[in-house]
């Protein structure tokens, strides 16, 4: 993703898949605690109310809205954390692992996310 975006910008865009698809809106925006880095999305999704987690890189802003890269069923079968709370190490290794993604070179298993923002402002 742009590393120039202020992620607080992602909050109330509409989210949509590799193929252009809606998948919901971004609801929260999570940061790495070590870099200050955004790392993950939380789009709510509408089924159910749930939000999915997405990961920012490889996903990227296109047309005022941000697509991720996987298909629509990958993004609503992600596990569901819950929003509002920090991500766990745990949570963060089932996560890259739902996405084939591999661990980032700096995240060690202690690595933790916590929510930068959410649509509540």
């Amino acid at each position: 993703m742009q590393t120039d975006i202020d992620p607080r910008s992602l909050i109330g865009r509409k989210a949509f898949d590799r193929d252009g698809h809606k998948i919901g809106t971004v609801d929260e925006v999570y940061l790495d605690d070590a870099t200050g880095v955004p790392e993950w999305a939380a789009v709510r999704t509408g089924l159910f109310g749930r939000d999915a987690f997405v990961p920012l890189e490889p996903s990227e802003l296109v047309d005022n809205g941000l697509r991720v890269p996987y298909e629509r069923a990958l993004i609503k079968d992600a596990p569901d954390f819950g929003v509002g709370r920090h991500l766990s190490p745990e949570q963060e290794v089932q996560l890259y692992r739902h996405y084939g993604l591999d661990l980032p070179g700096t995240g060690s298993p202690d690595t933790s996310f916590g929510k930068l923002a959410d649509g509540d402002d």
